[in-house]
């Protein structure tokens, strides 16, 4: 089964899973029951080494995992782009800021004189 959670929600469900309490899990984890609950809460984020300490506490093993990222630029444009050289990357980068640049410069000047785009709620 794969889940994608924080620390907070998979310390609670694995301790809630086993049955603990969190006086207890924090007993045999050798910290205290304000720490287990200051985690469960989010109100700390424990090191994955501290995170795996607690885990083996409850006869779990941390088990961390990496997935690539769905491309948001397709592949065909990633190659054209490592074909150029740096200074073309360069070049092409200072196009794109000088564009943006020149968009929030022309949406600064089309608040000041009220333009009807730039009324909140407009879609």
């Amino acid at each position: 089964m794969r889940c994608q959670t924080n620390a907070a929600v998979l310390l609670r469900a694995k301790r809630e899973q086993h049955g603990l309490s969190q006086r207890r899990l924090a007993l045999r984890a050798g910290t205290s029951q304000d720490a287990i609950s200051r985690i469960e809460r989010g109100a700390e984020s424990p090191t994955i080494e501290r995170l795996a300490q607690i885990l083996l506490a409850l006869g779990e093993q941390l088990d961390l995992s990496a997935t690539p990222l769905q491309a948001r630029v397709p592949a065909a444009d990633l190659a054209t782009a490592a074909a150029m050289t740096l200074e073309e990357r360069l070049r092409e980068a200072a196009s794109w800021n000088r564009v943006t640049s020149e968009l929030a410069l022309a949406g600064e000047e089309a608040r000041r004189h009220g333009h009807p785009a730039t009324k909140r709620g407009h879609t």
